[in-house]
């Protein structure tokens, strides 16, 4: 088996995909994109001219797209989680999936955006719009997470993949705050899982590059 992971340790999408393959325990090589790792990104572009990542190579395979990168690698590298469990289980397990990276990541990328364009260049309007709809994002969390410890149960699932990431980043563009106990435990207990803080670790250095600042208290 050989395993290859092109990424970088500083993206939310990334850390979607390492999560589960360090809580099985799954053996992989990680090729960093950062610039001060030249021709990484050239040979990424190489292999999928889209550019975008991550992107898994599995034996000369190439697989793309985060919920599908996980779904492969429990069909073809099974450890000790099932990621996407069968039947209405799996249902909601893929629902929260795509609403943290559409409603949480996706409503927080346009203020992310737009401080970090050129002076002028910004979209204001959009920024706000995204924030408006994050905040809708967050209410609904709050009114529907489960008393379980994890997103749709008491097993860690590719929903909770997803969501570790998008709260992680998202409490930084617009804090979850006190008004949302619920949500903002179900943050702390992502943050704490092992394989989760080990991403967060892994990008602690890359920190001074975020545009809406870096909170000491993660």
């Amino acid at each position: 088996m050989s395993l290859t992971l092109y990424g970088h340790p500083f993206s939310s999408y990334c850390w979607k995909v390492q999560i589960p393959l360090d809580a099985d325990g799954t053996p992989y090589t990680y090729k960093n994109i950062d610039p001060s790792n030249p021709g990484v990104m050239d040979e990424l572009r190489s292999l999928w001219p889209i550019g975008k990542f991550p992107v898994l190579v599995d034996d000369g395979r190439l697989i793309a797209e985060t919920s599908c990168i996980i779904e492969y690698l429990q069909t073809h590298h099974p450890g000790p989680n099932v990621w996407i469990p069968d039947g209405e289980d799996g249902l909601r397990v893929r629902f929260l999936d795509r609403f943290f990276d559409l409603h949480i990541q996706g409503n927080m990328q346009p203020s992310v955006n737009h401080a970090l364009r050129p002076e002028g260049c910004g979209d204001s309007y959009g920024a706000e719009k995204g924030l408006k709809a994050l905040r809708i994002a967050y209410d609904w969390l709050e009114e529907n997470l489960p008393d379980s410890e994890w997103a749709a149960g008491d097993r860690f699932t590719l929903a909770d993949c997803a969501a570790a990431p998008a709260l992680f980043y998202a409490d930084w563009v617009d804090e979850i705050g006190d008004g949302r106990p619920r949500l903002k435990a179900y943050r702390a207990r992502l943050l704490a899982h092992p394989a989760v803080s080990k991403s967060v670790e892994g990008a602690r250095p890359y920190r001074p590059y975020f545009p809406l600042g870096a909170p000491d208290r993660d």
